[in-house]
């Protein structure tokens, strides 16, 4: 029972300590002049991301690799066969040229680089700081084409940026939320990640699958509400957006931070499940290009792809 109460705290804890991080963050940014593309595609996406690094490192540290592995796994998977489907059945996504040139390639190509580096069933030190590597890369990117921004964007942020009466109050008020939103993710991740484990694995449930299915779906939930939200505001190309950052996020900075912190050691079921990883990227190609569109029929195709996955593995477990 009182795993059960911890378990639920754990995660609305982690939900709203991601909240409270990026809003903070987001209020730094914004001060600092730093553009809103850039601000979205980083610290939203990290923020979101947030609940799936601590809940990974707690994992690593508590010796269940395969937890940590499956949460990112899990997520990727469900953040783009299940959010993204159910946001397509909410309201059709209409796909912009950068989804498909630039985002699209970057979150396939860090799955794939994945992989490979884990072939030998390990993710060492040294694969993780390459991870972070390309991540600041691709950040550094990130800033740089925000530069080429509209005017129009300028104006709206330098809108944004004015109302200060009291800027060292507000300042104090931002890192506090930082702070707490801190906490929030490392004591909810402690409560969620150790109660899901008690029970599961009393109930005779594998640790790939309580991080494949359970923390997976549970660390999803900021990206499924966000996307969600964006849809029945017909600002559906955030939405896709979001996921795709997320992705990248899961794996260069999650797994890249994690296994700088402690060498993770990836099973033989767990390859299995990067398969499915990079066939709903892959298969999450042509659905874009078809019209430049996902309405409800591709909807439907990702949401049939999760399902069928997930009771893949539930039936052979």
């Amino acid at each position: 029972m009182y795993e059960t109460l911890f378990l639920i705290a754990g995660l609305i804890i982690l939900i709203a300590g991601g909240d409270i991080l990026v809003r903070g963050a987001s209020n730094i940014a914004l001060r600092l002049k730093i553009s809103p593309l850039v601000i979205g595609l980083t610290i939203v996406a990290f923020g979101t991301s947030s609940p799936e690094l601590f809940i990974s490192v707690q994992s690593a540290l508590q010796g269940s690799p395969d937890m940590t592995m499956g949460n990112v796994i899990g997520s990727n998977i469900c953040n783009l066969a299940l959010v993204l489907g159910l946001t397509a059945v909410f309201s059709p996504i209409n796909i912009n040229s950068n989804s498909i040139r630039i985002d699209w390639p970057m979150a396939m190509g860090s799955s794939f680089l994945l992989y490979v580096l884990v072939l030998e069933n390990y993710l060492e030190r040294q694969e993780g700081i390459l991870f972070v590597i390309i991540l600041i890369a691709y950040i550094f990117y990130l800033i740089r084409k925000s530069r080429q921004a509209s005017k129009a964007i300028e104006a709206e942020k330098e809108e944004t940026v004015i109302e200060e009466k009291t800027p060292l109050i507000k300042w104090g008020a931002d890192f506090g939320l930082i702070i707490i939103g801190c906490l929030g993710l490392y004591f909810g991740s402690e409560w969620f990640v150790g109660s899901a484990k008690d029970i599961f694995i009393r109930m005779g449930v594998s640790e790939r699958i309580i991080g494949i299915v359970v923390l997976a779906i549970g660390t999803s939930l900021p990206e499924l509400v966000t996307s969600i939200v964006a849809a029945l505001k017909k600002n559906t190309d955030l939405a896709i957006g979001n996921l795709m950052g997320s992705n990248i996020f899961n794996v260069l900075s999650i797994l890249g931070i994690t296994s700088i912190i402690k060498d993770i050691h990836v099973s033989s079921a767990i390859m299995g499940d990067m398969f499915w990883m990079l066939g709903v990227t892959l298969a999450l190609l042509p659905l874009m290009v078809f019209k430049k569109r996902l309405g409800r029929l591709q909807g439907s195709i990702l949401l049939s792809i999760y399902f069928y996955y997930t009771y893949s593995i539930l039936i052979a477990a």
